[in-house]
């Protein structure tokens, strides 16, 4: 396979074939075609970020049925946003604090089998995790890992916030966690960044009851890679707008679209915020827009129907590899589409791991999924691939068994 030359080649970086998915290592999902043209467009003129926030906030709230959305620079920024809207509030001086909480509450309440590493996110605004429940889930007694009574009973006049890890398997379910936690006025963040198809997800968090709730821009949506979506609440939207917007303004002249900050609510222009250094560009910001909008129109059933179809010719072409046990997965627990696994058996004389290193260092690099390697299987997610890279793909496996 001749890929063609990309900017990649004229820069001396090797091309990747994306057979793993939406990675952000890999560079996230193959943005729209209408949003890489309206950055484009956007880069050859100017507008004011708030506006464009705005109409941002305004897109994301007909999508989720929120009360308003805002852009960060990415899920993970978006979390941190969200943290430090749940503990700032509208105190200016809190913001102004961030991540040092003397005097207000910054206490995170988390399952502590929703913990991972994006959870660093929540502390970078400066809450304290508190995690409750155990794994007993995983010795087979029958027992949960998290019981409801624990997330009440870790709330305190400390707790800021109760942060939720959206999968399938997670628990308790998010209807349970946020009625626990409204009943002390806590609001309850959500991790929902790679849940996206189905695009029911966009509104199911909302009316599960979470107060936010947070999106990648730059997976299924297909958006710029830098973007994530911020989705909720309006006073704590309102916050995260605080925080994040460039505040070098004289106060006499601070104007901000009133749909996003209401100005008569704070004593003064807020000082720059512990988001300011997560920022989102003009360009970003229109692609970001085009791409949801067109996520939303976007037939998945046809789309999923396409990537069942891919997967399927390449597990025809795995039936062909020696060594080699191929399964087609129907998404499942971790991914939004179906997958082939590869299992390869030790007679191959190569481990799944070696394969994996050996595609990555090829030229143009090969991307598998590696989640499961320590078990011997390797796996090969259709969303970013076209059917000629799945059949590369597959040559260049079965070349290096």
């Amino acid at each position: 396979m001749e890929p063609d030359a990309t900017i990649y080649d004229e820069l001396g970086v090797p091309t990747v074939i994306n057979a793993a998915g939406t990675k952000t290592r890999i560079g996230g999902s193959r943005i729209r075609p209408e949003a890489a043209e309206a950055m484009r467009d956007a880069a050859n003129s100017f507008a004011r970020i708030s506006d464009l926030q705005a109409r941002a906030s305004e897109l994301i709230r007909e999508c989720t049925n929120a009360e308003a959305g805002y852009v960060a620079s990415g899920a993970a920024a978006a979390m941190v946003l969200a943290a430090a809207a749940c503990i700032a509030r509208d105190d200016l001086g809190a913001m102004h604090r961030l991540p040092h909480t003397d005097g207000v509450a910054d206490e995170v309440v988390m399952a502590r089998t929703h913990r991972t590493g994006y959870d660093h996110a929540l502390r970078a605004a400066g809450a304290t995790i508190v995690d409750v429940g155990t794994n007993d889930r995983y010795l087979g007694t029958g027992a949960t890992n998290v019981e409801p009574w624990e997330i009440t009973d870790a709330i305190t006049e400390e707790t800021a916030a109760v942060a939720y890890v959206q999968k399938e398997y997670t628990e308790p379910a998010l209807e349970t966690v946020c009625e626990r936690a409204h009943e002390f006025d806590v609001p309850v963040i959500v991790d929902a960044a790679a849940e996206l198809p189905p695009k029911r997800n966009l509104t199911r968090f909302v009316e599960a009851g979470a107060d936010l709730i947070v999106f990648s821009g730059g997976k299924a949506i297909r958006g710029p890679q830098s973007t994530g979506i911020l989705a909720g609440r309006a006073d704590l939207v309102e916050s995260a707008a605080l925080q994040h917007l460039d505040m070098h303004a004289s106060e006499p002249v601070w104007d901000p679209p009133a749909d996003l900050i209401d100005v008569g609510r704070f004593d003064g222009v807020p000082r720059q915020g512990i988001g300011r250094s997560l920022k989102v560009g003009k360009e970003e910001l229109a692609g970001l827009i085009v791409a949801l909008k067109a996520f939303v129109d976007e037939d998945h059933d046809g789309l999923r129907s396409e990537w069942s179809e891919r997967i399927e010719r390449l597990a025809e072409r795995a039936s062909t590899l020696d060594d080699v046990t191929h399964a087609v997965t129907g998404g499942g627990k971790v991914s939004v589409a179906p997958e082939l696994e590869l299992s390869i058996d030790r007679a191959a004389g190569v481990s799944a791991a070696d394969l994996v290193r050996r595609l990555r260092r090829e030229d143009p690099r090969i991307f598998v999924g590696a989640d499961a390697v320590s078990e011997g299987t390797l796996s090969i997610n259709p969303m970013c691939l076209t059917d000629e890279e799945g059949r590369y793909v597959l040559d260049r496996l079965e070349a290096n068994l």
